[in-house]
């Protein structure tokens, strides 16, 4: 019988008609299958992480701070030949303290690979290590904006939003990772200005910037902040640090509650053993930098580059769901 003849289908012949669709769907003989455009996918070879980066011993090296990676050995890793993009994070306006080294150097050249245009701070004896992440990020394609300045300084905090903003063109990613780390063996040994240098680096900073870029952000932007394992287990030789990264994993809780409604979401990372400048600029002891990272289960220290993906992750908007967490990556010890 011609179908124009039949009368209306039954609800059974639609549901079947439909549950056969694809399989009906003629094909065209010899055609590939359709792929998304761009370098075809390969395999990626599995890599035993015990032995992917340098293990202790580690020789002794000493730097004034705040220091660079540039001039340790061996070099740190932060993705700059490793990382692939995939445009995760595309048209995104990044900020990042503590961006020319460590994980900031890290998520700042992941950012670009995925998108993102992003403006990095840093001190500014850090300036070569800060132009090599902005001749990185430009390589993308993306544009990279450089704004030192000491964070200790509220009134410089809020010019560099204001910076960021305007070199951006906005601003919907905020990461707060710039910190200050000095190992002493005795609460003794800090003076009141030392620690008050850490405190106002580490916990008055990211209050004065959070402060003045709420108002730059809309609906889905996103704030991250690095924490440390210290906040968990903290080590005899860093009381003040580690208070404050205890405070940094407190206040991205507190701060998640606050700004859910609307709808900005706050999460952390909180490293273990990272190899960065801030090891060899007084945040271990010689001592503890030839063993630094032996301790843990994988018996190495980690790499910037290893958190990378981390960082991507939160601010990426398939991770909505996720807000008051803090990711951890610390070999095997560590929390959370």
């Amino acid at each position: 019988m011609d179908s124009s003849e039949r009368g209306p289908m039954s609800r059974r012949e639609i549901v079947n008609t439909v549950g056969t669709g694809l399989a009906a769907t003629p094909t065209v003989s010899g055609s590939a299958p359709a792929q998304r455009p761009g370098r075809a996918p390969t395999a990626q070879a599995l890599t035993d992480p015990t032995s992917k980066y340098p293990r202790p011993p580690f020789q002794r090296q000493a730097q004034p701070w705040p220091g660079l990676a540039s001039e340790m050995d061996p070099r740190p890793d932060h993705g700059e030949t490793s990382y692939r993009g995939s445009g995760r994070l595309l048209g995104r306006k990044v900020l990042i303290t503590g961006g020319d080294s460590g994980m900031g150097r890290a998520a700042a050249i992941a950012y670009a690979r995925e998108g993102a245009d992003v403006a990095i701070n840093y001190f500014p004896s850090e300036e070569p290590d800060a132009r090599e992440v902005i001749d990185l990020i430009k390589a993308e394609g993306r544009t990279g904006v450089a704004i030192p300045g000491d964070l200790r300084d509220e009134a410089f905090c809020q010019d560099l939003v204001a910076k960021a903003v305007s070199g951006l063109g906005g601003l919907d990613t905020l990461v707060s990772n710039a910190g200050r780390q000095q190992a002493h063996d005795s609460i003794l040994d800090i003076s009141t200005e030392q620690f008050d240098w850490t405190m106002k680096t580490n916990i008055y900073a990211p209050f004065w910037i959070i402060k003045a870029a709420l108002p730059h952000l809309k609906p889905g932007s996103v704030i991250i902040a690095t924490t440390s394992e210290q906040a968990y287990d903290p080590t005899p030789d860093l009381y003040d640090y580690a208070q404050t990264k205890a405070a940094t994993m407190n206040f991205i809780k507190s701060l998640a509650k606050q700004l859910a409604s609307r709808g900005i979401r706050v999460n952390g990372v909180a490293p273990g053993p990272i190899w960065t400048p801030l090891q060899v600029s007084g945040g271990a002891s010689q001592q503890k930098l030839e063993k630094f990272g032996g301790q843990t289960p994988m018996g190495r220290p980690g790499q910037p580059a290893e958190l990378a993906s981390i960082y991507v992750q939160l601010a990426a908007a398939d991770a909505s769901y996720a807000t008051g967490q803090v990711y951890g990556s610390a070999g095997g010890s560590g929390q959370p």
